[in-house]
This record gives C-alpha cells, sequence and structure tokens, in this order.
C-alpha cells in the first residue's frame, strides 16, 4: 500500500468512526469522489477535535492548535502535506478544485467556539452556520460536481439543515461544554430558564425541529443539480438526519437526556425509503 493509498484508509477510519451519519451517503459515492470527501471529512473533524476534546481551561492551547492546522492547510494547498489527513487532501486536490477558503471559514468556526458560547438571535446562529456548514456544502460540492450555481444556494440551505438538527439533538452534550447555540431570544419567548423538562421546553425543541425540516425542504432542489453519482449519496445524508429530526418529534425532551443516534435497522431503512422516494423530508 502507497503512501497515499495509507493517508486515505486513515481519513476512512475517521469517517466511518466519527461520521456514522454522513457516512452512511459516502459509501455510494464512487471511488476517487468518497476518498476525497474522507479527506475532507477527516480535515474538518480534526479541527472541530482541537475544541471538542481540549480542557476547557486551556483554550489559549486550543487556539494555537487551531494555528497549527491552519498552517497545515497552507502546507497542503503549496503541495507539501506532512500529515496523513493532509496527504490525503492534497492527492485530493489534484483531482477537484476545492476552495481553501471553505476549510480556513471551517477553522474560524472551530476557533469562534472557543471564544462564543451564547447566540442572542437566530441571525447570530445562522452566521455560524455560515462558518462550520456552509464551508462543508462549499467543500462537498466542488468534490459531487453540479450543474449551475443554483447548486451552492440549494447546498447551503442542506448544510444548514444538518447543522440545525445537531444544535437541536446535541442540546445536553453541548450544556457539559458550557455551549447553548439555541437564541437566548428564543429560549425567552418559550419561557425556558433552565434546561429541564417542561411544556415551554418541548415546545421551544419542536419550533426548532420545524425550523430544520424547513431548511431540509428549500434544499430539495440541490438533487436536481447533482452530478448523477453523487445525487443518492447526498439524499440518503440527508435523510439520515431528517429522520433523526422524525425521531426527536416524537419525544423532544429525549435531547436533555441523551444523544440520539440512528440504529443500523434504521438507517438500512432509510436507504430503502430513498430508493423508493428520493427526498430529504
Amino acid at each position: 500500500m502507497s503512501a497515499v493509498d495509507e493517508a486515505y484508509a486513515f481519513c476512512r477510519q475517521v469517517a466511518h468512526k466519527h461520521g456514522a451519519n454522513f457516512s452512511v451517503g459516502f459509501r455510494f459515492l464512487p471511488r476517487r469522489k468518497r476518498r476525497a470527501v474522507y479527506a475532507a471529512y477527516a480535515f474538518c473533524r480534526f479541527a472541530d477535535d482541537i475544541v471538542d476534546e481540549g480542557p476547557a481551561q486551556e483554550r489559549g492551547g486550543s487556539l494555537a492548535a487551531l494555528r497549527m492546522w491552519e498552517t497545515e492547510l497552507d502546507a497542503c494547498y503549496n503541495g507539501n502535506p506532512t500529515h496523513p489527513i493532509t496527504i490525503a487532501l492534497a492527492d485530493a486536490l489534484s483531482f477537484f478544485r476545492i476552495p481553501k477558503s471553505a476549510f480556513v471559514a471551517l477553522i474560524d468556526g472551530c476557533r469562534q467556539d472557543l471564544v462564543k458560547t451564547r447566540y442572542e438571535n437566530f441571525d447570530e446562529l445562522l452566521h455560524y452556520c455560515e462558518l462550520v456548514a456552509w464551508s462543508i456544502s462549499d467543500i462537498s460540492l466542488a468534490i459531487f460536481g453540479y450543474r449551475t450555481d443554483v447548486a451552492i444556494r440549494h447546498g447551503r440551505d442542506l448544510a444548514t439543515a444538518l447543522q440545525l438538527t445537531n444544535v437541536t439533538r446535541d442540546i445536553g452534550d453541548d450544556l457539559q461544554r458550557d455551549r447553548v447555540y439555541i437564541p437566548q431570544d428564543e429560549l425567552s419567548r418559550f419561557g425556558v430558564t433552565m434546561f429541564e423538562a417542561s411544556d415551554g421546553m418541548r415546545r421551544l425543541i419542536e419550533f426548532q425541529i420545524a425550523r430544520a425540516e424547513s431548511y431540509f425542504r428549500a434544499a430539495e432542489p440541490l438533487l436536481r443539480e447533482l452530478s448523477f453519482d453523487a445525487r443518492f449519496p447526498v439524499v440518503l445524508m440527508g435523510g439520515v438526519y431528517a429522520t433523526v429530526l422524525g425521531r426527536l418529534r416524537r419525544d423532544p425532551l429525549i435531547v436533555l437526556r441523551e444523544r440520539l443516534s440512528l440504529t443500523p435497522l434504521e438507517k438500512v431503512g432509510v436507504v430503502l425509503a430513498r430508493l423508493l422516494r428520493p427526498r430529504f423530508v
């Protein structure tokens, strides 16, 4: 196995271990696109882990680590990668014109997580989505291929839907890191002062679910814009997350007790349902 193949194998392991919902769709991509997506995902995951796995009191160390990872991104785009992830990514760049600016935006979003733990309103949260979600959409579309620039807008709608699903599903996990992504004015609107089971909390979560689903519906035209070999993988990825929202709708307060994930059987159900009717929601 060559060094590049080993690097891609490393990225694949990262994607399957940490990106269980994303990787359902990845598996259906052609090999070259699949490997490029694994490399891009692993790069973004590495940056995210710097923030999420570092001790909360060591913000300076995490900021320094993000600067080093951004330096490694520069090395990757200059053709001098040193890490298995960037070795794979550098190879992917020889086939796909992935914008460096998207990776920079993602790192900026991770950096923001170290200094900002509350969002006053949805506009602030949407700006965060621009950094950590729209960036990933732009990266992915460069790999998937698409017909017209309309795909960019709809891809960002899908990315926002995925991010809002994460925000809702991960309320409990984020609280443990002293992060609250639910906008403060929406907490006030529903009379939520503490994250505990209540009618207001239930209605707040149902509101978050409905908004995420609206972005999934807005993203539906993306499927017509994508290159044919990327359509089914993308509909699966969106379908898995939309199914998570459906599960949350049945028991909204589960987000306070555990981090909801789909079983392997449920994921098989998503695959079969999207084969019969390609859609997100």
